[in-house]
């Protein structure tokens, strides 16, 4: 027997509907036994086997729109001494999906000058904003993305309050935020405080 991508995907909508699970390519499908009666079973003959299936998409089309995961972590440490700051971290994926790329985003509590040397992968989103690409991140945290920013700011103040966080993540699911937020109080001791 024969059944077509379309069939199969037919096949797996009305599975859904009478209650079922389906996972994956090839994975039967789990039906509750509540709905194991003679009449809500398919005629031996319209049951795809789960050979026939294997050429199908990998999830099902209700399924098609579910967002990968993954565990974006930022790390580093900030130094304010006079009209400088400085922010250094690193950016790791721990997975389980990996990413294409990642917006790391620092806001400061006070303007910066209004000129910046940034690193080519960043640049200026408002007068106290920076943001910045990583590049792809593996799954597996061994990869890891490194950032230096040395920035000016408009005065000399006695302390800034830099915030860390993932701005973009090509739209995963991120279930451990503490990892990759971050709010750090700098005071310009020229001390470096940690995150």
């Amino acid at each position: 027997m024969v059944v077509t991508q379309r069939a199969a995907r037919a096949v797996s909508a009305t599975a859904l509907l009478a209650g079922s699970v389906v996972l994956g390519t090839g994975a039967a499908a789990a039906v509750p036994s509540a709905a194991m009666t003679p009449s809500a079973l398919p005629e031996a003959s319209a049951r795809p086997d789960a050979s026939a299936l294997r050429g199908a998409s990998a999830l099902p089309e209700p399924f098609a729109g579910i967002a990968p995961e993954a565990d974006v972590s930022h790390h580093g440490h900030v130094l304010l001494w006079g009209a400088g700051l400085k922010v250094r971290m690193r950016t790791e994926n721990h997975g389980p999906s990996s990413l294409t790329g990642v917006t790391v985003r620092v806001r400061i509590s006070v303007a910066l000058a209004g000129r910046q040397e940034l690193p080519q992968s960043c640049l200026r989103a408002d007068r106290r904003t920076v943001l910045c690409r990583t590049g792809s991140l593996r799954a597996d945290g061994v990869q890891e993305r490194r950032l230096a920013l040395e920035l000016r700011l408009a005065g000399r103040p006695d302390e800034v309050v830099v915030r860390v966080d993932t701005l973009w993540n090509g739209g995963a699911t991120d279930r451990n935020p503490r990892n990759n937020d971050h709010k750090v109080l700098a005071p310009a001791t020229g001390d470096e405080y940690v995150f």
